[in-house]
């Protein structure tokens, strides 16, 4: 810089201090106008697109795939780049340079010139960590895997139905299916052994929800009850551990009032007089509540699975447990309590109510069908 740009460059501080711009009320001012736009901005944001509705983090899901936020996507993308042994270069020693870069830009281009074709420099280094971080920011967004889905409840309908749902696959062969308990029968380990009602008052009244959840998550080892959290060689996430205290909460303690949404999603269809049942709607939530819990793979059942109308149809080592017209089916014969080659009393703890073996006579007296034709 000569003795004249030098001379200008004073002149103009000297005239701009002297007109001046004061803090207060005029950058403060400022200020406030900026501030308030991005809190609407952020207000839009959160109303209109909103925050993704995540499952609470559990260090035992190994199926998680960890990733910081957008903005520092580049950085998790540079260290793929960066052999695990030197790790600390990638996480210290560049960023350190970089920020360290940028500090001192202004005592490396001291060029006093405003417009950019005369500052080479400080754009050319900018524009390539620009560059940098775009791209590496695109990088990571389009090679990392896409996390997979877990099963995620937030409002009280969807904890209760998926609650429901896994206490019915999980909880019904031992606690029964109003937690009435009783006598085991035809769990390996637990048979003859009688299991206390866990949805009478003198269990609910005492007991709050955290320790309901602690009991699924860790079991009870010495009243043979095993667990079900993760961490623990279960299968339950602490969403659906959570699901399952919400179901026996609202569905058995009568100081909880549930929703009449709620009521609606889990209630099993009545069959009005004339109604011909189906599958899909009459059948499945029977089999979803009484039926599921035994009749899964890895259970005693004569391999006869009802996850599904396929399977409910064809499956089992004395398949067709179910013969489109005719009530003589083994289906029908074990619901009715008979003892046949093909198993005995189902459900094996109590008679299904008079009214849900009607859905079922009237579902195989009409072919059985799966969906309404």
């Amino acid at each position: 810089m000569n003795e004249e740009q030098k001379r200008h460059v004073k002149e103009r501080y000297v005239l701009a201090k002297q007109k001046g711009v004061k803090f207060y009320p005029d950058i403060v001012y400022k200020d406030l106008l900026v501030s308030f736009a991005i809190f609407l901005l952020l207000v839009g944001l959160a109303t209109f697109i909103g925050v993704a509705n995540d499952p609470k983090a559990d260090p035992n899901d190994a199926s998680y795939i960890p990733r910081p936020e957008w903005y520092f996507l580049f950085l998790f993308e540079m260290l793929k780049f960066i052999p695990g042994s030197i790790e600390w270069v990638g996480t210290t020693i560049i960023p350190a340079i970089a920020i360290l870069s940028l500090l001192l830009l202004p005592f490396i281009d001291k060029n006093p010139a405003r417009f950019w074709k005369k500052r080479i420099t400080a754009l050319s280094i900018m524009s390539i960590v620009v560059f940098l971080i775009g791209g590496l920011t695109i990088r990571a967004v389009l090679t990392t895997p896409s996390q997979p889905e877990s099963a995620l409840a937030s409002t009280l309908q969807e904890k209760y139905a998926l609650g429901e749902e896994l206490y019915n696959i999980n909880c019904v062969e031992c606690h029964g299916t109003e937690g009435e308990g009783g006598e085991v029968i035809g769990v390996a380990g637990l048979e003859g052994v009688t299991i206390k009602a866990i949805s009478s008052e003198d269990v609910l009244f005492t007991r709050t929800d955290d320790t309901f959840y602690n009991i699924i998550d860790y079991g009870q080892p010495n009243l043979m009850m095993p667990p079900f959290g993760k961490g623990y060689k279960g299968e339950l996430t602490p969403v659906e551990m959570e699901s399952i205290v919400t179901y026996m909460r609202y569905v058995w303690d009568a100081r909880m009032a549930l929703p009449k949404e709620a009521q609606t999603a889990s209630t099993i269809p009545t069959l009005k007089e004339g109604d011909v049942a189906v599958y899909d709607v009459h059948v499945e939530p029977i089999v979803k509540r009484y039926c599921i819990s035994c009749h899964r793979p890895g259970k005693t059942n004569n391999n006869y699975i009802m996850q599904s109308y396929t399977e409910t149809m064809t499956s089992g080592d004395h398949a067709p447990n179910v013969i489109q017209g005719d009530l003589n089916s083994n289906l029908i014969r074990m619901l009715h309590r008979e003892e046949i080659e093909a198993g005995g009393a189902m459900p094996p703890t109590k008679p299904l109510p008079t009214e849900l073996i009607k859905i079922f006579e009237n579902w195989v007296l009409n072919q059985a069908l799966q969906t309404v034709q």
